[in-house]
């Protein structure tokens, strides 16, 4: 019985706790009313302070009348004030400010009826004094309240939450770390309680922000969180170094420590905002590079009111490239792929926020027909050239069609570039193509062979001027079939992690650093340059699978397995950006370099791809990566079945 009964006790308890913490606001009139009921307190205690003083009120009206006058004045400025509007468990210093002018405000207005009754009547209706000290009761009455609301609703019914919290500690010090702290505080309902900040530097005048402390990063950043005994970390800081910062992901993803970040905010007083883009930490963050400083001038000089073409519009790169290039006004802009329902997705998506003229094309680039029409309609002057086939294994088993894309669509663009006098085609090319091991690599550096000669011909024999610029890079984080989204789909599906060897190693870069890059190259380029990018360091693949296995909240090989399954047709333990005999020259942008390759010439390498396009015609595999590897002496098949042809 006594069990039942502490049962019950129990029940009734968290029954009125449930109730008393999901009250609503209070309506405004109960509000409106306490303030009232403060204002006559406020006199009541204004009149037992000045009857025990030598002050003598004026007979000129009865006590009640004056209460009357001055409530009756003050509920006036509150409704002009609105100062009982406020939600007061949430009041503000605005609030305060309010509640200041409103009572002010009385005393003004009550001031102003003593001395014009004086001027008329000849006597005074209130003492002085005693509006002043009503005008200073009031305020402090009517602030306190809602202080004392305030600190009960913060202090004992938060406490009462406070173990669903999830703590937090902020990594920086900054403006936008406090603002960022400002926010989880204030935000409702809260997820998140603050305990510390970490600051890099190890001396740090003031000892805490916000009543939380500051600790000195100067000991492994686990037993920081350990000793604050959280569990969250947010990077905050954008100016952390970038080994500092791969340091600290390691140390946390060891110990289980979940990383969050804040992207750029734009608006950084906008609490809600600030709160709502807390993300988890990804691996793309780990990419986190300084920003890229574009020549914008330049850029712009290259596309604004210009028609702009884009192939493969709707592939990751191409829609990048779209976006970016949209930011320099060109007149018109065409988006051209063979996919209709990613092209239909990006249009809409663009059409919602550019005013600038969208026009969609579904079209191959392998049609030349097709493509002559479209150069005579719309008369482009700057062309994107990033319509490819790019899958290494698909392109092993359909060399074919690698041929058809990668060279035939590449130099029916170029070749239309030329007879319709564009300004400038810019091709997205690959590492790959770089001592290619693949049918895919091979193809793409044909085709670089093909521009670069072009260029060279044209100039040498002054008949245009198209000026062709030719940019490689690695992997891009994110694009379509990229190594990250498919380890984010096998995480999601519980795993395995499938990758092709222990050693693999790839260069990598994000989106729209890429992207920018390329914008960058097509503007400084004079013409028959190959760019190649600063890709960083390059990144272990398993290591990546790892990291990325962590920051989904698991432990690798056993709550998601890593499975080994060997090296692709063509796939290279690591990518190269030049080749052997290549030199490279700086540009302005450090980032940037020009790849010094042997030229070849244009009537022999344009001679050696149309009989490898009449090759492909047959569909016979092993004819045409034969007559590859003649074009391309360098190109040496791993892992194939045309390793045969080398021999």
């Amino acid at each position: 019985m006594p069990e039942n009964t502490s049962n019950n006790q129990s029940v009734s308890s968290s029954f009125l706790k449930n109730k008393f913490l999901n009250l609503g606001y209070l309506p405004r009139w109960v509000i409106f009313s306490i303030d009232i009921a403060i204002v006559l307190f406020a006199n009541l205690v204004t009149y037992l302070i000045v009857s025990n003083l030598t002050f003598k009120y004026y007979d000129t009206a009865s006590v009640f009348q004056r209460t009357f006058i001055i409530v009756f004045t003050q509920i006036f400025f509150f409704f002009v004030f609105k100062s009982y509007a406020g939600i007061i468990r949430h009041s503000t210093l605005n609030d305060g400010f309010n509640l200041f002018k409103s009572t002010f405000s009385t005393f003004l207005a009550l001031a102003i009826l003593n001395y014009a009754h004086f001027y008329w009547v000849g006597s005074k209706i209130f003492l002085m004094p005693a509006l002043v000290l009503t005008f200073l009761i009031s305020f402090i009455f009517l602030l306190s309240f809602r202080i004392a609301v305030k600190i009960i609703y913060q202090v004992y019914i938060e406490a009462s939450q406070v173990s669903s919290y999830q703590k937090v500690v902020i990594y920086g010090t900054d403006s936008h770390a406090i603002a960022l702290a400002n926010a989880i505080n204030a935000e409702q309902p809260r997820k998140y309680r603050l305990v510390g900040f970490v600051d890099k530097y190890k001396n740090k005048a003031t000892k805490t922000i916000l009543d939380v402390p500051i600790l000195s990063h100067d000991k492994s950043i686990v037993k920081i969180l350990d000793a604050l005994n959280a569990k969250n970390l947010i990077i905050a800081d954008r100016n952390i170094p970038n080994k500092l910062q791969l340091l600290i992901v390691d140390q946390c993803l060891e110990h289980n420590i979940k990383l969050l970040t804040v992207p750029v905010v734009a608006d950084w007083n906008n609490q809600k905002r600030i709160t709502k883009s807390i993300k988890t930490f990804e691996i793309l963050d780990l990419l986190d590079r300084k920003p890229i400083v574009l020549d914008n001038t330049k850029i712009s000089n290259q596309l604004t009111d210009k028609i702009v073409l884009i192939t493969g519009a709707a592939g990751s790169i191409g829609s990048e490239i779209v976006r970016q290039v949209l930011a320099f006004k060109p007149r018109k802009i065409l988006v051209l792929d063979q996919a209709e329902t990613p092209l239909y997705q990006l249009v809409l998506e663009l059409e919602k926020v550019i005013a600038i003229e969208i026009v969609s094309l579904i079209a191959d680039v392998r049609d030349k027909e097709q493509m002559r029409k479209i150069f005579e309609k719309y008369q482009p002057q700057f062309v994107f050239h990033a319509a490819a086939y790019k899958h290494v294994p698909l392109m092993e088993e359909n060399p074919t069609q690698a041929i058809y894309t990668n060279v035939l669509g590449t130099k029916n663009m170029a070749d239309l570039a030329v007879k319709f006098k564009v300004e400038r085609f810019v091709m997205v090319s690959t590492d790959k193509a770089v001592n290619p091991s693949n049918v895919m690599g091979a193809s793409k550096r044909i085709a670089e062979k093909y521009v670069q000669s072009l260029s060279a011909y044209l100039e040498q024999m002054k008949e245009s001027s198209t000026k062709f610029i030719t940019t490689r890079f690695g992997n891009v984080l994110g694009s379509n079939g990229s190594v990250v989204p498919l380890f984010t789909k096998q995480i999601n599906e519980g795993g395995p992690l499938t990758i092709t060897h222990p050693d693999i190693i790839r260069y990598f870069m994000t989106i729209p650093e890429a992207c920018q890059l390329v914008l960058e190259a097509g503007a400084m380029g004079n013409g028959g340059e190959i760019y190649i990018f600063d890709m960083g360091k390059p990144v272990k693949i398993i290591d990546l699978a790892e990291k990325m296995i962590r920051l989904a909240g698991y432990v690798p090989n056993e709550d998601i397995e890593i499975k080994v399954v060997g090296l692709r047709p063509g796939e290279k333990l690591y990518e190269e950006l030049l080749n052997d005999a290549a030199k490279t020259l700086p540009t302005h942008h450090e980032k940037i370099m020009i790849a010094k390759d042997e030229l070849e010439d244009y009537i022999s390498i344009s001679t050696e791809i149309d009989e490898l396009i009449e090759i492909a015609k047959d569909k016979k595999p092993h004819e045409v990566v034969a007559k590859m590897k003649i074009i391309v002496p360098e190109f040496v098949s791993l892992n194939s079945e045309y390793q045969s042809l080398d021999n």
